[in-house]
């Protein structure tokens, strides 16, 4: 009995011992899972801050390492220098011109200077009051267009020679010769005057050359541009800039002609010079600027030049070099352009309203009246002076042209045609 009570204590503490193993064993599998539940936790904790350290020197580098390498930088150098590029050897075709020494070189040959002499009246009784002749002196240029087997022509300006007593022209080696004038034509500005050959001496006749002639329809705005002139009579001097505008409208003595408007100073004394491309090519006669008194050249007004393009009076000029007279006509009117505008505020036809005829002109002898409006030309709508005188410049004495002609009858204007005969 007592055996048999020691065996099933006995047991009994197997049993418990054997529990308590199992419970032990299910806490430490319980206590590995939590283990490793927290390792998961901790790396995935681990790679989030990683991620965000990274991040932090991204931006950090991005927004202020340039400074700090800017300032490192600037605390190392000892000396701040200016930094030079090197010139570029690639050729730019036309776009500046900045050293015209080479041209101005070759071309100034062809350039004189003009030097007019006109008979004045000195008093009430005449130049010769004093006992006297008294003369007014002006200056201008010249070129060389062209020689003859007696005499060496020089292109110029109207204005610089007309009703001079007296001319002389003075060439690159600074002698001076006596000119006389070949032709002339007012309503274009452009004047041949010659000198005979058998005054100039060999030396000279060495020195000076014959102009190249470009082609001014060839220029664009923007292109550089070279005048070459006796500025204010002091001798010739050089002056650069570009084409600023074409085919401009500029009124000179009651003539309207297109030029070229350029930006380089032109001044007293340059009138009759070249205006050069930048290939040395003569390209238009220097003519004229603007300034605060319409044409005085000593007003404020600058850069506004204006010359004559070359390749529209070049056969006015073949004919006036061989001795022939420049035929101009006009319709012998006066008056002013009534514009669109114009039009509309006071009910009248847009054209060139005539205020004044003048007696003994081609007008004078034709149907034409004052109050009479043209406003067609050889069937050509007449929106500005230009309109007019284009067609008259290309017409002598003699032709006929047809006008178109608007005319008050009763409170409207009526239209009819006409033709009137030049003179």
């Amino acid at each position: 009995m007592s055996k048999d009570l020691e065996e099933q204590e006995e047991k009994a503490k197997n049993k418990e011992t054997s529990l308590n193993e199992s419970m032990m064993l299910k806490s430490t599998k319980k206590e590995k899972k939590n283990k490793s539940k927290n390792n998961k936790k901790i790396l995935i904790f681990i790679c989030i801050f990683a991620l965000i350290i990274v991040f932090s020197v991204i931006v950090f580098f991005k927004m202020f390492y340039p400074k700090l390498n800017s300032y490192l930088e600037n605390k190392t150098k000892e000396n701040i220098e200016l930094k030079y590029t090197e010139t570029n050897s690639t050729k730019n075709d036309g776009i500046y011109i900045t050293d015209v020494s080479e041209v101005v070189e070759n071309v100034m040959p062809s350039i004189v200077a003009i030097t007019s002499k006109t008979l004045i009246s000195s008093g009430r009784f005449g130049p010769s009051f004093f006992g006297e002749e008294q003369y007014s002196e002006g200056a201008g240029s010249g070129i060389i267009i062209s020689k003859s087997d007696e005499e060496l022509m020089i292109l110029t300006n109207n204005h610089v020679v007309e009703n001079a007593n007296e001319l002389s022209v003075q060439f690159i080696n600074e002698k001076s010769f006596d000119a006389k004038i070949v032709g002339t034509s007012e309503r274009k500005d452009i004047a041949v005057i010659s000198v005979s050959l058998n005054d100039i001496d060999s030396d000279t006749l060495n020195e000076i050359k014959i102009a190249t002639l470009g082609d001014s329809n060839e220029l664009k705005v923007g292109n550089g541009i070279i005048a070459i002139g006796n500025a204010l009579g002091y001798g010739q001097s050089v002056t650069t800039g570009v084409v600023s505008a074409l085919n401009r409208e500029v009124s000179i003595d009651n003539y309207t002609n297109k030029m070229i408007q350029l930006d380089a100073a032109i001044n007293g004394g340059n009138s009759g010079g070249a205006l050069l491309n930048s290939k040395g090519e003569v390209v238009g006669i220097n003519s004229a600027k603007y300034s605060s008194n319409t044409m005085d050249s000593s007003a404020s007004i600058e850069g506004m030049g204006f010359a004559i393009p070359i390749s529209d009076v070049s056969d006015l000029i073949t004919t006036l070099m061989n001795g022939e007279n420049d035929e101009g006509v006009t319709l012998g009117v006066e008056g002013y352009i009534i514009s669109n505008s114009d039009n509309r505020s006071y009910n009248m036809p847009s054209g060139f309203y005539i205020s004044k005829i003048n007696s003994g002109s081609s007008a004078d002898k034709s149907e034409l009246e004052i109050g009479n409006i043209i406003t067609k030309i050889e069937g050509n709508e007449v929106a500005n002076l230009s309109d007019l005188q284009d067609v008259l410049n290309k017409l002598n004495k003699g032709d006929k042209v047809g006008l178109t002609i608007s005319y008050i009858n009763g409170r409207e204007y009526k239209e009819k045609d006409i033709t009137v005969t030049l003179s």
